[in-house]
């Protein structure tokens, strides 16, 4: 991965801090008032910075999870507090953090930089305070990142074991699932009573994940170690062969802390973990006989409301389910000519519906369902990224210094589990960030799609722009460590296509893969506010992906369960994107020639996650555009 080419520093250009400091309301001076002294906007703005900085280890220091995610090694033998009592006391520091940053700041005494944070805060703590009401109205359960994944998957993925104090604590957080699962219950039930369950579909999926985490040694009589244990053992044995190695003088107690910490994991498993999942697998079978047949959020008390306020959650601007709706089916029909285009290219002769069909059923689109096949997967995205990685200086002053792998999702949750994510890696690098690749039905990964979902994923999508945020100096945590979903995913969607601009996708079907995954997102539109705002059954929902997009029914069924279990969140991809990309346009018409795509590029990615109207004001501030609402 490459290494930066220039100082991380948002605010680079003089010109660009005097634009924000006009768009952002904060240059008294330069509107004919005197401002502020310099050493006052110094002296306010590192005041904040502390406030910021303050406030948000107060809001860490309550997740033990996020400090492991994060890379801080605070509180390894917990888990996050599930609790509603926990939740409402969030929620009270989020309010006194917001008063204070209303009543103890100047807003004409702030740099640029400083305003960006101070807006950025503001809006997020708002945002946290209006979900509140909202809080129940989630499935903590499900198939796409319910706890009962999460958790094995954190302690593989997140959980490292460098020494036996992090073994003791891997032990520590096995016991801790009891709790973790009693608290978990509690919040199932509490949603029961409410009327909030998830569809019946859902329980399936996720009763097979927990079954799949009580599979082999110690749980059952096999040869085969459970997912849990092996993983214990794989992060403890390299640890206890380096004493060895290194030729450590080990006493009597020390040569057997290894077996007594495989003993002490096997008694975690037993007492601990298995009896948590099966709590969790009865309650989620009860909870089975109750569960309806109608999916979207309109079924879910004061349904309408809730889902207008996840739209503006997710796209981060104020639009209406029906308007959604509307740009969706404008954008689906917009990418539709541009396949035709591809269709004669290649001399297809048929429709477009008929080109679809042809792509499900050749199988030349598809690797073998075989070991070979899986490897071949992931060799391929490994070289795609590869190959981008050594262009991106043309596009990119700014690149990250995190390291990246490519990996497969494990088996244990591989069949309920997206096609393909994220995962990000710690600040310092030394965790990696990762590009899952869901390889439990090669049918549902075509070919032809591998290169621009490696490009949304990995590089310059989810991981450099993740990255890039994480190793900002001089920006404040809470802005190198959020997201707003618009502007992650917006920006993972346009990684898509910038590679055509350095001459990628030259394969037409390639091209077309790109084509295809730019339509899911723009039928994600019509689909989501279909389920949850215009009564469409899971059913109709799968028929529109079918009708309109060349994707294998496996893959449409598994999105629109996806769709159905997080409201609101797949609009956020193509409104983010289609955002980027008219500001592009804006930032291009108003500089002329003197537009440079890498300091645009700086623009949008240098200054952490914002939320897409902030974006907006960025970008035209440093282009000299004028405001548009």
């Amino acid at each position: 991965m490459h290494t930066t080419r220039t100082q991380l520093d948002p605010l680079r250009p003089l010109t660009l801090a005097l634009a924000l400091a006009l768009a952002l309301g904060s240059a008294c001076s330069l509107l004919g008032r005197r401002g502020p002294a310099e050493a006052e906007v110094a002296a306010e703005s590192q005041r904040l910075a502390r406030f910021l900085d303050e406030a948000f280890q107060a809001q860490l220091d309550r997740s033990p999870q996020r400090l492991g995610t994060l890379g801080y090694e605070q509180r390894q033998d917990q888990w996050d507090d599930l609790s509603d009592r926990h939740a409402q006391e969030t929620c009270e520091m989020i309010e006194r953090d917001l008063a204070r940053l209303r009543a103890e700041f100047d807003l004409e005494k702030l740099s640029p930089d400083g305003l960006l944070s101070y807006r950025v805060f503001e809006y997020r703590s708002k945002l946290h305070l209006a979900g509140h009401r909202w809080r129940f109205h989630d499935y903590p359960v499900n198939q796409m990142h319910g706890l009962q994944a999460e958790v094995p998957a954190y302690l593989i993925n997140t959980h490292r074991i460098r020494d036996f104090d992090d073994a003791w604590n891997y032990i520590a957080r096995l016991n801790g699932i009891k709790k973790l699962f009693e608290q978990l219950i509690a919040g199932l039930e509490e949603r029961e009573r409410r009327g909030i369950l998830p569809p019946a579909f859902v329980f399936e999926l996720v009763l097979a994940d927990c079954r799949n985490v009580l599979r082999g040694e110690p749980f059952e009589q096999s040869e085969i170690e459970s997912t849990l244990l092996a993983d214990f053992r794989g992060k403890l044995e390299p640890l206890v062969t380096a004493q060895h190695v290194n030729g450590d003088e080990l006493d009597a107690i020390e040569e057997s802390l290894g077996p007594k910490l495989m003993r002490e994991a096997r008694n975690a498993l037993l007492s601990s973990v298995e009896p948590a999942y099966l709590s969790l697998i009865a309650t989620l079978e009860r909870q089975a006989t109750l569960a309806g047949l109608d999916d979207g959020a309109w079924k879910l008390p004061e349904g309408e409301a809730f889902y207008a306020f996840a739209i503006e959650r997710s796209t981060t601007l104020p639009l209406d389910a029906d308007g959604v709706h509307e740009r969706g089916l404008q954008e689906v029909d917009r990418i539709h000519d541009e396949m035709r285009e591809i269709l004669a290219q290649v001399g297809f002769e048929g429709s477009l519906s008929q080109f679809f069909l042809h792509l499900r059923r050749s199988e030349e689109y598809y690797f073998p369902s075989t070991a070979g096949g899986r490897a071949a997967y992931l060799a391929e995205a490994r070289a795609r990224i590869a190959a981008m990685d050594e262009r991106l200086p043309e596009l990119f002053d700014t690149l990250p210094s995190a390291p990246l792998e490519v990996r497969p999702v494990e088996a244990y949750r591989e069949r309920s589990a997206g096609k393909a994510f994220y995962s990000r890696g710690t600040p310092d690098g030394s965790r990696p960030g990762v590009y899952y690749v869901n390889l439990y039905e090669l049918r549902d990964m075509p070919r032809y799609q591998l290169e621009a979902l490696a490009y949304h994923e990995a590089i310059p999508g989810h991981h450099m722009q993740i990255s890039i945020a994480q190793e900002l100096k001089d920006v404040p945590r809470f802005r190198r460590f959020g997201g707003f979903t618009a502007y992650s995913e917006g920006w993972g969607l346009y990684s898509e296509y910038l590679p055509k601009e350095l001459g990628f996708y030259g394969d037409p079907y390639a091209d077309f893969g790109r084509l295809a995954m730019e339509l899911w997102r723009a039928c994600r539109l019509v689909v989501d506010t279909g389920l949850h705002a215009r009564k469409w059954t899971r059913q109709e929902a799968i028929d529109y992906l079918m009708t309109h997009t060349p994707n294998p029914l496996g893959d449409c069924t598994k999105a629109i369960e996806r769709y159905i279990v997080m409201p609101g969140q797949a609009t956020a991809y193509m409104i983010g994107m289609l955002r980027i990309l008219e500001l592009r346009a804006e930032a291009k018409a108003a500089l002329g020639a003197d537009f440079d795509l890498r300091a645009f590029h700086d623009v949008v990615l240098t200054s952490g996650p914002v939320p897409l109207s902030l974006l907006s004001e960025r970008v035209r501030a440093w282009a000299g555009a004028p405001k548009q609402e």
